[in-house]
């Protein structure tokens, strides 16, 4: 971790506990007898609350659909990982000597972990009320705009409707694999079209592995479509 890495004065709390923000900064590949990943479970099921229960009072007349679809593209790897890079948090992460020659500072997967850890311990040592001012504050900064036009992203939709005026089919998603235990699974999911592979995605649930592999699928298209010019 950085010496000079001040989380506390970024975020706004001071830790009662300071065990607690140790254990939410230290990821698996330091062997200690202790990591981040049981504070990241708890801090992602807190961070699917201050988020939901945002968006229901910011947008009083959305319907459970268009909420869910603004939370889901808020909470997941890619926007944590923005929260994460907001606050500085990779450099204080305690990682491995490996991890660190592997770039791991910079990994979504890492600091999106690490965000939802610390969002769990601060949940534990200090209650709902200091989760919600940090993620609001962080939330507003992050996303000035927040609506469905700007933050929410179909790719799934998207591609389907090019792959139909094209080649007047529709894409495939196949389950590659699931791995992981139950609280924190990881799919694997292909997407293919007349069944050539696209693209290959992972995600936390299946639906948002989908919305990876198509958003993938629809880059490699459009640098086809560009190469090909």
């Amino acid at each position: 971790m950085d010496s000079n890495c001040n989380l506390e004065d970024i975020i706004g709390y001071n830790f009662k506990d300071k065990k607690l923000l140790d254990e939410a900064l230290t990821h698996k590949s330091c062997k200690k007898p202790y990591n981040n990943e049981r504070l990241e479970f708890l801090g992602d099921a807190v961070l699917d609350l201050v988020v939901g229960e945002y968006l229901f009072r910011k947008f009083p007349d959305f319907h459970e659909g268009n909420l869910s679809k603004l939370r889901a593209s808020i909470v997941n790897e890619k926007g944590f990982q923005k929260f994460a890079q907001e606050l500085s948090l990779g450099s204080c992460i305690h990682i491995s000597a490996a991890e660190e020659n592997n770039n791991g500072r910079t990994k979504a997967s890492i600091c999106s972990n690490a965000f939802e850890a610390v969002m769990g311990a601060v949940y534990l040592d200090g209650g709902l009320k200091e989760v919600e001012k940090i993620t609001i504050k962080l939330l507003e900064k992050v996303y000035p705009t927040i609506d469905l036009n700007s933050i929410f992203h179909d790719y799934k939709t998207i591609l389907q409707e090019v792959t139909q005026a094209k080649n007047g089919v529709t894409p495939e998603y196949v389950l590659v694999k699931a791995t992981g235990p139950d609280h924190k699974k990881e799919f694997e999911i292909m997407v293919k079209v007349s069944d050539k592979k696209l693209a290959t995605a992972k995600g936390k649930s299946k639906k948002e592995a989908q919305q990876n592999a198509a958003k993938m699928a629809l880059e490699i298209l459009k640098r086809d479509e560009n190469g090909s010019k």
